[in-house]
């Protein structure tokens, strides 16, 4: 779990947490009572005030009243009655002095004596009525909804002497920030009123509400400029048609935000001035990007392709991953999302590898990083004649590497490393996550994952026995699969038996699986991935091995010495192609043909940290376009998530999608030519993912129970490869998309709800989030009022428990615990026969049962899943309680005490609230 880094004020401002003002508290009271301070209790004492605080808030940000509520707790448990009795009262003095302070200012307001500091340093009187007016213009159309007196009211109480003008627009934000709990309404409304104070920003202090669109459109060919005179943006965007490409900006668009997207979009990806100051409106950045992406095109075709990926984007149909967002139009153009790598037994190319992901996480890569090859502690080293000591020292160097990276000043680095689970060192590798043991052996900051052959899976289901190698004993054998690799793997197993390797060790293979099990349980890792299916359903299975995923699950390519595979990663908003309760075909294949051309442009633009990343990414030009908001959809069809119509769903819309994608992808070959390995490929040869289901179910030689069937007639999409090629080797990958989502107001990829009424955290601050889609309906039948609201809190989001919600909206507002883990995996398989690479999919889980996770993993095996993401447990994650009678919760809430029961490396989160490097892939 992360240490908390920001506290809430009482103002509702996030500020940077300094732990050290807890300590300075004790010793202040400690001191006031005894005459003396006594540090070493007061550092023992402040350290279980940040103990307590954390594991009641996890990955949330805490208020400064529930911190102070925890040294009082603290200071009585330890014995410390009076200094306690003295804080309290000491608390109770400052919360009067506070009320009197407040009155004070009310007053001074009356009278028009409160002054207010403008931008240029000048003060002038408060005017009360300019903050209603600046309230009104927000909430124009809601006025039936929404109380305008009331928020300037509650705006007013924030109010103090000489407060700069800017603050209280902020502070308005804030305010109307509170309620969006009780009413989706409230979120357009705070959206504006940022909008509003985003605008003063980027045009100045001229700024003019009723000429937006005239400012706007005159702000940004000024403010290009200057990102290019900063040294920015590259030169070669100001070529383009400025005034056209302005004209075709529409700031009505803005509107498409949510606020915690547009403040998410604020805080990380619009450009700056030195200062600070933001050069960038909203659909300013959306233009940048698509003309950043416009630069592999033509010179004189440019303006328009800008144009043309400029709607796209704005409209949130389509959205390019995080990597593609930070840095497209600029002078280093680094646009894919992860880069996977294979590191060889040699010292040399293990330091190479090391330098390479510092690199490659320098410009906002997240890593994979196969480690098979490395041999095992214990393993001879013929040069200097000593034994290795195996991976883990060196897996341990790369996660400190992973951690001194702070990814282009955005993001934190992020790592995974895999290995196959033949591997001698295997069960030390299971241990990397632990909180115990040796910290030398132990990576914090690195994510792990299993590498599992088909084999391995058939020996658990036989309970048989389980052969660990030396990879310098069976240099083939990573680089095998399928029956090839069982025919070696037992002709290695037998010379064992012989004694002709005496560091093989023999084990049970369900005890393995065991240990895989129970780790990824209590810590959240390793990942199981799986190797053959990967392998055999590849469609570069001619030009070499896939050895191990990416950071984030989604990506199966190619890797050698030679070749670090890419991620160019863009999602489809299934939520915008929803019409009249069904998914719009035509619009579909609008979006994906202009989306399949964006990352084809991803390609050649790319700024590449390495040559190996830049030589493979040339030369088979993979792209991974997948789907958010699928959550969404099923929600705006009526559909309930645990049902044969979303298993339809899942597998219809995944139909269309990959139709269209490779569709483009031959149309793009017609016009750019193929890529440079098609001859030879799964796609040269006739064969599509669909086809390699049936490839995979006889080289395994057990079933594999998904529908093969599909709604569409694929002929026009074979005739179409077969006469022009393909430009891209792979076209479809599914990841998580937690910040996108956020940008576009969906929810992220395949994932089911995370709760009706939850916190969210992120870098950009604390959210707390509800379901719109329940709250609409339940005001639609009259059932939706503020008792309900802390009907919702107390029950911590869930609302099952809610005997007045009728029993259809339950069925339909099922949280991701709530669904049968099982319902995931079937959706994932029916999505998955259509997809040439695979899925970020996080399982669900509310058990602590090692035999039901067990099951879980092996139904995705057998489904023939090519990768899983997270185990997701219960969430530490849950809604703030101060508003909420504790007489109606009985002093109870169960969602606490269940949280309390689980060790803290057990309790999940939903990706985005928890997880910095779910936003690596997007």
């Amino acid at each position: 779990m992360e240490p908390i880094e920001k506290i809430k004020k009482r103002t509702g401002h996030v500020v940077d947490f300094q732990p050290e003002k807890i300590k300075s508290a004790i010793e202040k009271a400690t001191l006031a009572v005894r005459g003396k301070v006594l540090e070493e209790e007061a550092q023992v004492l402040s350290a279980r005030v940040l103990e307590n605080v954390q594991r009641l808030f996890g990955n949330r940000i805490p208020d400064v009243e529930s911190i102070q509520d925890q040294v009082e707790r603290v200071l009585m448990e330890g014995g410390f009655f009076d200094v306690a009795r003295a804080y309290i009262l000491y608390r109770e003095r400052r919360r009067t002095e506070r009320e009197h302070e407040r009155q004070s200012i009310v007053q001074k307001i009356e009278e028009h004596r409160l002054n207010v500091t403008k931008r240029d340093g000048q003060t002038q009187p408060f005017e009360p009525r300019k903050l209603e007016r600046f309230i009104r213009a927000a909430v124009r159309g809601y006025e039936g909804v929404i109380k305008v007196e009331r928020l300037v009211k509650k705006c007013i109480e924030g109010v103090y002497e000489g407060i700069p003008s800017a603050e209280i627009a902020r502070l308005a934000i804030m305010t109307s920030r509170a309620f969006v709990e009780e009413d989706p309404s409230y979120d357009i409304i705070t959206t504006r009123l940022f909008l509003f104070d985003l605008y003063r920003e980027v045009v100045g202090q001229k700024f003019d509400t009723q000429k937006i669109n005239q400012c706007y459109r005159e702000t940004f060919a000024t403010n290009l400029k200057r990102g290019v005179e900063l040294g920015r943006l590259s030169p070669q965007m100001l070529e383009m048609d400025l005034e056209k490409l302005a004209k075709a900006i529409d700031p009505e668009r803005d509107q498409n935000f949510r606020y915690r997207g547009i403040q998410t979009l604020y805080d990380r990806y619009l450009m700056s001035e030195r200062d600070g100051r933001r050069l960038e409106s909203p659909q300013a950045f959306w233009m940048r990007v698509s003309m950043g992406l416009a630069l592999a095109e033509q010179p004189a075709e440019r303006t328009r392709y800008a144009i043309q990926f400029y709607d796209m984007l704005s409209s949130m149909r389509f959205v390019c991953s995080t990597p593609t967002l930070f840095h497209a139009g600029t002078t280093h153009p680094q646009l894919s999302s992860c880069y996977i790598t294979k590191v060889d037994d040699s010292l040399e190319h293990i330091f190479k590898s090391i330098g390479d992901n510092a690199q490659l996480s320098k410009w906002s890569g997240g890593l994979g990083n196969d480690w098979t090859h490395i041999r095992a502690m214990g393993a001879p080293i013929k040069s200097t004649g000593v034994e290795s000591q195996g991976v883990i020292p060196f897996l341990k160097i790369a996660n400190d590497t992973t951690a001194a990276i702070n990814r282009s000043g955005k993001r934190r680095g992020a790592t995974c490393a895999y290995l196959e689970n033949w591997h001698l060192d295997i069960e030390d590798f299971l241990d990397l996550r632990r909180n115990t043991g040796d910290e030398r052996r132990r990576t914090h900051d690195m994510n792990t994952a299993v590498w599992i052959p088909d084999l391995f899976m058939k020996r658990v289901l036989e309970d048989g026995p389980w052969t660990l190698f030396s990879p310098h004993d069976v240099p083939d054998l990573h680089d095998t699969y399928g029956a090839s690799f069982e025919q070696r793997y037992t002709a290695y197993e037998a010379r064992a038996e012989a004694g002709e390797m005496p560091l093989a060790r023999k084990i049970k293979a369900t005890d393995l699986w065991r240990k895989m099990v129970t780790r990824l349980f209590e810590t959240g890792h390793p990942w199981l991935t799986f190797k053959d299916p990967c392998n055999v359903r590849s469609p570069q299975d001619h030009v070499g091995v896939v050895h191990s995923s990416n950071l984030c699950t989604e990506i199966v390519l190619n890797t050698s010495a030679e070749e670090t595979a890419v991620c160019n990663l863009a999602s489809v908003n299934l939520s915008r192609h929803i019409v009249n309760k069904k998914l719009d075909l035509e619009m579909i294949k609008e979006t994906v043909a202009t989306g399949m051309r964006m990352l084809d442009n991803v390609i050649d633009i790319n700024f590449y940290p390495t040559p190996e990343a830049k030589s493979s990414n040339l030369r088979h030009r993979p792209v991974g376009l997948g789907i958010m908001g699928f959550q969404d959809a099923l929600f705006m069809m009526d559909t309930r998530f645990d049902s044969n119509a979303a298993l339809d769903f899942a597998d219809e819309s995944m139909e269309m999608i990959a139709y269209s994608a490779i569709l483009a992808s031959t149309q793009l070959a017609a016009e750019r030519g193929t890529y440079g390995s098609y001859q030879g490929s799964k796609w040269d040869r006739g064969i599509l993912p669909q086809d390699t289901l049936d490839i995979l179910e006889k080289e395994r030689g057990l079933s594999i129970d998904t529908p093969r069937e599909g709604k569409l007639d694929w002929t026009p999409v074979r005739e179409a490869i077969r006469q022009h090629g393909m430009r891209n080797s792979n076209c479809m990958a599914i990841a998580p998309t937690a910040t996108i989502s956020n940008l576009s107001g969906c929810f992220p990829s395949i994932e089911p709800i995370y709760k009706n009424l939850y916190v969210k955290s992120n870098m950009s601050g604390e959210f707390t989030v509800s379901n719109y889609y329940l709250i609409e309906d339940l005001k639609a039948r009259g059932l939706w009022n503020t008792a309900m609201l802390e009907e919702l809190k107390v029950l911590d989001g869930n609302i099952q428990q809610i005997a007045a919600i009728p029993e259809d909206l339950r069925q339909k507002y099922k949280t991701a615990f709530e669904v049968d883990a099982e319902w995931l995996i079937r959706a994932a398989a029916r999505r998955g026969k259509w997809i040439d690479q695979s899925q970020s999919l996080n399982i669900f889980l509310q058990t602590t049962s090692g035999r039901r996770i067990s099951d879980v993993y092996q139904y995705a095996w057998k489904m023939g899943l090519k990768t899983t993401y997270y185990l997701r447990t219960l969430g530490a994650s849950s809604v703030e309680k101060s508003t909420v009678d504790i007489n109606r919760s009985n002093n109870t809430n169960p969602a606490t005490e269940a949280q309390a029961a689980i060790p803290a490396t057990v309790v999940g989160q939903f990706c985005d609230p928890t997880d910095p490097t779910c936003e690596a892939c997007q």
